[in-house]
């Protein structure tokens, strides 16, 4: 560390603030360490300030200690930025406590304490900080935005009102830190943030506060109380809970984009108005802007994402490339010029202890200033300054720029000319076209639409008309994508989404035009719009283990409250789904992958529903459940489609005498989570009948019930179903014994004609269940189709696991298949053609239901060779 005296001199240098304190403060000037909140906390107490002007000293002297301490040791290169802004934060809020506390103490003896009305407890006054208080990054001569607020309306013992109790309580804390006395200030104060600014009353109540923002608050005023934070009080958190709902919305709130940008814009003009191009806080790549930039995401997201709510810009800006919100290299030049800056703006206040953010225009100041930031003159320094600054308007105009617009009534002058534009893209019936264009106007819905919202759905048509063009049957996905912009038109915040951001509407066409499946599923969950903003994210793999953590830091944040866990539930299984959908329908994922994808995504659901449940669960006995869930049919193989039902079985191995009880209030609690329809959907429907003895039976079993039924009750059909049963969710031990279970009931040794008898009398009443009159093969349950081949490959299992344990293996009747033939069950040959066409079924299947069917039913003749490999299959095993 260089000598103090150097230290001190070249401090002197470039702060004429340093130059003007007396000696005595410069040797007793902390250098070899950060000035400590709690060494600023012993100070004031060791003073004990025994009136106002005792107490007004001692700030004032606190201010210049820690003042010159921080100026020489970031000036020496002893301190970064983050110990600079969080030192003058400590400052702001040990300062307003210390005040607070003494003059609501003196104020006390001469009134009596504030006791609220309906509680019948004191009251404190609570101390908002806003803006860069708020997020704990002051600067070095910044004022402090503050609003004061207290709990509830009462009255002292003396009969002083709580609202003139604590106005007068904030004037005197006001003037303890605000005015100028012989010894300085500690903090210029601006109030002008609180409810209806300078003509609104000095402080309000909690009650107060909450009406203002549900019948006054302003878009501005959200921007501006994403950094309050509470310093001072205690029911803070009840406080948050006003002020929350306020700022961020549930939904994505696009629409802040253009609240933003109105603002700025306003800004911008005061800036040219009053020549402030030097101003690096408020001119062209400034320090608002990079702000402006981490505050719109988290206005947009924040109340879907409470990571979000962070307060200091740097740590949001992180989270946003964490979460590919923003690029990692655009989230650097963000986070790089934002440091620069702030460092910049402390070395244009060290010189006079001013607050300016303007360059100066002194040749020697600009030196000095230029010296300060490392360069060895302004030119250069400038070099650097003019480079940040111009990567910060770029990374702002990427987001705030206006798209260019053409709005319906435009696009065309007349109906004549609207068709001819329509049939000039490629469409094949445009007077058919332009009548659905016309209706989404002249519809009720519309009409009823505020003026904004009309405005943007027209001028979202002539860009839907020209993406849907881009199509190979534009027509039909015109009316998809039409249907989904009458949908949405009601939401103000996804016609934002689609305005802003619109080359998302050739990701929406493109997906309307592949699978109306999928432009229903987006109609219906339209939140996923977000997830095509990035399109990096929809090529590339799921991160499940993201995925996982997200999960559980959401859950753990609103535990205790149901609605918002089951609604992070529907979330977080819709955008998986969705992402795994677009890869699908992109040609990125082959079905098995797929299947296995979203049989994943159903066993993560079920076991952070499971978690939730049995953390929330009155009358629970122990932390640790002994509970599994297992999974049937399509989930238990991992043959899940995207609107597959869920077969699943509950057991637990507990002994406590109310076990069955606790357990089955945690199943139907379970089942209830999953099965619920919320504003954000449902998550799945489950199939609960192939628990013992079915629908009449109870609802979980023990494991000893679930063996003793197993081996001694259960039908041949019910062993068939075993064959893909496996432990999903839960508890290990639990799963583990129910495989044991699983595998001992597929070795038994079975009589052979009882065996086929049971089988294919099971089978000839499912094709009587399912009956098809029409001339179309149903690839499930028609002879020669999937369902025969599960039956073949369950018959086999049963009958030979006996002398062949390999069997008992849940990998999926193609696996199964394949080792069936290199036993010599059955032969090579066969078994290659039968997985041929199951994989070919499963594709077409697959196929048919992303394009809408009812039915999985083609003409016979397109599948002859795979129908005739499953009856040579059939007639091997069963003839």
């Amino acid at each position: 560390m260089p000598e103090k005296a150097a230290i001190l001199i070249d401090a002197e240098k470039h702060s004429r603030y340093v130059a003007r304190l007396a000696p005595q403060w410069k040797l007793d000037c902390i250098l070899d360490r950060p000035f400590r909140r709690e060494e600023m906390q012993s100070f004031l107490e060791a003073r004990k300030a025994r009136d106002e002007a005792e107490l007004n000293r001692s700030l004032r002297e606190l201010r210049k200690k820690v003042m010159l301490s921080l100026i020489c040791r970031d000036l020496s290169g002893l301190a970064d930025m983050r110990e600079v802004v969080v030192a003058m934060s400590d400052l702001a809020e040990v300062t307003i406590g210390h005040a607070l506390a003494l003059h609501d103490q003196w104020m006390r003896e001469l009134f009596g304490v504030p006791v609220g009305e309906i509680s019948g407890t004191p009251q404190i006054l609570h101390v908002v900080a806003m803006g860069k208080l708020g997020g704990e990054e002051l600067n070095v001569s910044s004022d402090i935005d503050l609003i004061f607020v207290y709990p509830e309306d009462g009255q002292t013992s003396r009969s002083l009102s709580c609202r003139e109790y604590f106005a007068r309580l904030g004037r005197k804390l006001i003037s303890s830190l605000n005015e100028l006395t012989q010894d300085g200030f500690v903090f210029r104060v601006d109030m002008r943030l609180r409810p209806y600014g300078e003509s609104g009353a000095l402080v309000a109540s909690f009650s107060m506060l909450e009406d203002y923002f549900l019948t006054q608050g302003r878009e501005w005023e959200r921007y501006a109380w994403i950094k309050a934070r509470a310093v001072t009080g205690d029911r803070i958190e009840d406080l948050m809970k006003i002020v929350r709902p306020f700022v961020y919305r549930k939904y994505l709130d696009f629409g802040a984009i253009g609240s933003m940008r109105e603002l700025h814009d306003q800004i911008r003009q005061q800036v040219r108005k009053r020549e402030m191009s030097d101003n690096i806080k408020l001119g062209p790549g400034g320090i608002r802007e990079i702000e402006f930039i981490a505050q719109v995401f988290q206005l947009i997201r924040g109340g879907r994402d409470s990571e979000l709510q962070a307060r200091p810009t740097l740590k949001v800006l992180e989270l946003l490339a964490e979460k590919h919100m923003l690029p990692e290299a655009a989230a650097n030049d963000l986070e790089n010029a934002y440091v620069f800056l702030r460092n910049l703006e402390h070395r244009l206040q060290y010189l006079d202890d001013a607050q300016t953010q303007t360059i100066p225009e002194n040749p020697d100041d600009r030196t000095l200033v230029a010296q300060a930031m490392g360069f060895a003159d302004y030119p250069a320094f400038l070099i650097t300054l003019d480079a940040h600054r111009m990567r910060v308007q770029f990374q702002f105009e990427e987001i705030f720029s206006e798209p260019g617009q053409e709005s319906y009534q435009t696009w065309g002058a007349g109906e004549q000319e609207a068709r001819e534009k329509l049939a000039g893209l490629g469409y094949v019936r445009p007077e058919e076209m332009l009548g659905l264009l016309q209706g989404i106007r002249e519809g009720s819905r519309y009409r009823h639409l505020p003026s904004a919202s009309q405005k943007r759905v027209d001028e979202l048509i002539p860009l839907m008309v020209k993406a849907a063009a881009a199509q190979l049957d534009p027509d039909q996905t015109l009316r998809r994508t039409l249907d989904l912009l009458e949908a949405i038109s009601s939401r103000s915040s996804y016609l934002a989404l689609l305005k802003e951001y619109p080359h998302t509407l050739g990701q929406v066409a493109g997906l309307a035009s592949a699978s109306p499946w999928a432009s229903d599923y987006l109609r219906q969950h339209p939140v996923l719009l977000d997830e095509l903003l990035d399109t990096r994210t929809l090529h590339s793999p799921l991160d499940w283990e993201g995925l996982e953590k997200t999960l559980g830091f959401k859950l753990d944040k609103a535990e205790g409250d149901t609605e918002a866990q089951m609604g992070i539930l529907r979330d977080v299984h819709h955008s998986a789904l969705f992402q795994l959908l677009v890869k699908d329908l992109n040609g990125l994922l082959r079905l098995e992958i797929l299947s296995d994808h979203l049989s994943h995504l159903a066993d993560l659901i079920l076991e952070k529903v499971l978690e939730s449940c049995w953390k929330g669960l009155k009358g629970r006995h122990r932390d640790q459940h002994r509970f599994a869930i297992i999974g049937y049919g399509k989930l238990g193989g991992k043959e899940l489609g995207y609107a597959s039902d869920l077969d699943i079985v509950f057991l637990y191995d507990d002994d406590h005498p109310n076990a069955q009880e606790i357990y089955a209030r945690l199943a139907q609690r379970i089942n209830t989570w999953l099965t619920s329809s919320t504003p954000s959907g449902v998550l799945y429907e489950t199939d609960l009948r192939l628990r013992p003895n079915g629908a009449s039976g109870l609802l979980v079993s023990s494991v000893a019930a679930f063996r003793r039924y197993q081996m001694s009750d259960a039908w041949v059909w019910e062993h068939q179903a075993l064959t893909r049963g496996r432990h999903v969710a839960g508890n290990a031990q639990v799963g583990g014994e129910f495989e044991e279970i699983r595998i001992g009931v597929l070795m038994l040794e079975r009589d052979m004609p009882s065996l086929r008898s049971e089988i294919l009398s099971m089978r000839q009443k499912m094709l009587e269940g399912h009956p098809n009159r029409t001339g179309l093969f149903d690839i499930k349950h028609d002879r020669g189709g999937i369902v025969d081949v599960e039956f073949a490959v369950q018959f086999l299992v049963l009958a030979h696991a006996h002398d062949y344990p390999e069997l008992t293996g849940n990998v999926g009747n193609i696996a199964l298949l394949g080792r069936l033939g290199e036993i010599g069950l059955i032969p090579a040959k066969i078994a290659s053609g039968a997985q041929d066409a199951y994989r070919e079924f499963r594709r077409i299947q697959h196929r048919l239901r992303l394009a809408g069917e009812a039915y999985a039913r083609i003409e016979r003749s397109r599948v002859g060779k795979e129908i005739e490999a499953v009856f040579r299959l059939w007639e091997t095993v069963f003839d």
